[in-house]
């Protein structure tokens, strides 16, 4: 992998791909660079990349590995792979045909999609990012892999371990995660560490611990895991046919999907296969809002709250990526927003209600679009895309207690109640009328 090198978002410093590393000397992040572009243009062309969609070989079943050579360029043998990928874009603007136009009435937008990554292997987009992580560990010899996480990265890791045969280690907050996502990570073999403290308690640890006894990071501050997550918006970008929407919308939680989406769209316009960049939007909770904080004075100041929102994927204090993330603001002229937990949760209501379903966290992009079109920030007859980054049954709690109106300060305009009745037919069939028309 000499064409790759890994380079502070920073200072500039230059490191190698072999040395296992995730800051710079200076204390920031670092990034994958590559310096092969002229010979990655003659390998991936867009005849080439549409070859590769629906294929049945390894590894260009995955939708992440059929971009192999943006990716990471190893041999096969190396790649970890479930497949991931190859998930849904929805259309869900008023224009649709089908009752998906429900979200798009829902926020006033005319063309809108929504990318659903909730439909990877674990249930969540992490997966893009832990398949090349999982296969540079391999790459490397790791002796063992390691994350904190609030639930969906320690399902993936665990997942994606337990495939390599590699020893995988998980640090959890305590309390504030999913017990489904817990479960998954139990089920599939990893050792899950609960840590005494939320998760920028679990993050800092695991860090610490990685350092003093080699094992392999497998948070979004390891550069490898970007460079999977980038290739959401390249499927994205090819199922519109290369048409690039004026808005991508997602989820701000620790920004690796804001960095990998910004670094995607640039490699794309580098080979030619788009000319222009879309405005990106990131959007937070309000009881988990550094980011925006940030963005509303300027970035003038790296800002860390303690967080504190329902939507337990996003609840992060301190993002790993904010440099990173900030880069991609000003490059796409984008802009940061937050929403209240009622927002996301009655946003998440609607894109449940037409059968598609998500996390509660992935439902800010919903909530913060219907804001920004409600500030005339976003146009209702500009098109937009959308991340929804987890499925439904991520946090079926947190679901269940909405629709059963049992969360405290949220009002449920979407709640669908469950209806007690009497074991007899002309009950049933009164409760059945009011339905049928």
């Amino acid at each position: 992998m000499s064409s790759m090198q890994l380079v502070c978002v920073a200072c500039k410093a230059l490191y190698s791909v072999e040395e296992i590393r995730y800051r710079c000397e200076c204390g920031e992040i670092l990034e994958v660079q590559r310096n092969d572009w002229e010979e990655i243009k003659k390998q991936v062309t867009k005849k080439v990349l549409k070859d590769r969609q629906g294929s049945y070989e390894f590894p260009y079943n995955s939708g992440v590995w059929r971009y192999h050579e943006l990716i990471l360029p190893v041999e096969k043998k190396y790649i970890v792979s479930k497949p991931e990928g190859n998930t849904n874009l929805y259309f869900v603007g008023t224009e649709s045909e089908q009752g998906y136009k429900k979200i798009g009435e829902y926020v006033g937008v005319e063309r809108l999609f929504l990318k659903h990554e909730g439909e990877n292997p674990t249930g969540s987009f992490k997966d893009r990012g832990m398949t090349c992580g999982m296969t540079q560990a391999k790459v490397i010899g790791a002796k063992a892999v390691a994350c904190a996480s609030t639930g969906n990265t320690s399902a993936s890791l665990a997942s994606y371990a337990s495939q390599a045969g590699i020893p995988g280690f998980v640090f959890i907050p305590d309390g504030k995660i999913s017990m489904s996502k817990l479960s998954q990570t139990i089920a599939y073999g990893a050792t899950t560490l609960q840590v005494k403290g939320d998760f920028d308690v679990a993050m800092k640890l695991v860090q610490e611990i990685a350092e003093k006894m080699g094992i392999y990071l497998l948070n979004s501050i390891n550069p490898f895991r970007i460079e999977g997550q980038k290739s959401i918006t390249y499927e994205l970008l090819q199922q519109l046919d290369w048409e690039v929407p004026d808005w991508l919308v997602l989820p701000g939680g620790n920004l690796g999907n804001t960095s990998a989406a910004g670094k995607a769209l640039l490699e794309l316009k580098e080979l030619g296969f788009i000319k222009k960049i879309p405005r990106i939007a990131v959007i937070q909770a309000h009881g988990a809002n550094p980011f925006f904080q940030s963005y509303t004075n300027g970035f003038k100041d790296k800002i860390s709250v303690k967080a504190s929102t329902i939507a337990s994927a996003i609840n992060i204090g301190a993002p790993v990526s904010h440099t990173k993330a900030v880069r991609v603001i000003h490059e796409s002229n984008g802009i940061v927003e937050e929403v209240a937990d009622e927002e996301l949760l009655n946003a998440k209501a609607i894109v449940d209600r037409v059968g598609i379903g998500c996390e509660p966290g992935s439902a800010t992009t919903v909530a913060g679009i219907k804001k920004l079109i409600e500030k005339g920030i976003i146009k209702s007859n500009e098109t937009v895309a959308g991340y929804l980054t987890a499925h439904v049954l991520k946090d079926p709690d947190t679901t269940n207690m909405y629709h059963q109106n049992m969360l405290e300060g949220i009002h449920p305009m979407m709640r669908n109640e469950i209806i007690q009745v009497d074991a007899t037919l002309d009950s049933v069939q009164r409760i059945i009328e009011k339905y049928i028309k």
